[in-house]
């Protein structure tokens, strides 16, 4: 199956269970994020729990079987937190250029399928989950202009099929890795942090200026 490309906030995900059982998790993850996020424009207003099949809902996409595969938000100014629901919508790829911030849940990196997202232009803090490593079908992964500090994770070198990577414009300390994907990846990516150049192993710890 092709790659689908969702959350703008762009959520698309697809779960291996029965119809009736993978549109009643995908609405319980949908609508607990709802709880999460400020919505001024109401663009989530037809989100109703008391309908079994989330597919009715404005926003949203799904495939000829009922599964959740698109819910496309972009620049629709919503605001709030993401929360461990985003575990379920194993297809996120996209959310971006709205008012989303706190720390990003450690538990998107159990979204095996995922292969592009993108966080840019919010408000996240805290720390690159170290979970990122487990996103072995990862092409993309664009944190840009966020508020995002610590380190770059070390794991995130195994992920070979990483095409694109930026954290510009974060408060991110250190070295850059210099293995696996990233020896190719242009400086402009890392732009704007309190790095301090690439790693030089075996004579610069990679905590450098942390």
């Amino acid at each position: 199956m092709a790659p689908l490309t969702l959350f703008s906030v762009l959520v698309p995900f697809l779960l291996s269970f029965t119809p009736t059982l993978s549109t009643n998790s995908e609405g319980n993850a949908l609508h607990a994020l709802r709880s999460r996020l400020s919505d001024p424009t109401n663009v989530l207003q037809s989100w109703d729990p008391t309908l079994v099949n989330p597919c009715t809902w404005f926003h949203i996409t799904c495939d000829s079987n009922n599964h959740v595969i698109r819910l496309d938000l972009g620049n629709s100014n919503v605001s709030g937190t993401l929360g461990s629901e985003l575990g379920e919508l194993k297809h996120l790829q996209e959310l971006y250029r709205n008012e989303i911030g706190g720390k990003i849940p450690t538990e998107l990196g159990t979204l095996k399928n995922l292969v592009s997202m993108d966080l840019y232009e919010n408000k996240f803090e805290g720390e690159i989950p170290k979970s990122f490593a487990k996103l072995k079908s990862l092409r993309f992964l664009r944190l840009n202009n966020n508020k995002i500090t610590g380190l770059i994770p070390r794991e995130l070198t195994s992920l070979s099929n990483l095409k694109v990577f930026d954290v510009s414009n974060n408060n991110l300390c250190g070295t850059i890795p210099v293995d696996g994907p990233f020896a190719t990846f242009p400086m402009e990516s890392f732009e704007n942090n309190k790095l301090n150049g690439p790693e030089l192993q075996g004579l610069v710890p990679y905590d450098f200026g942390c």
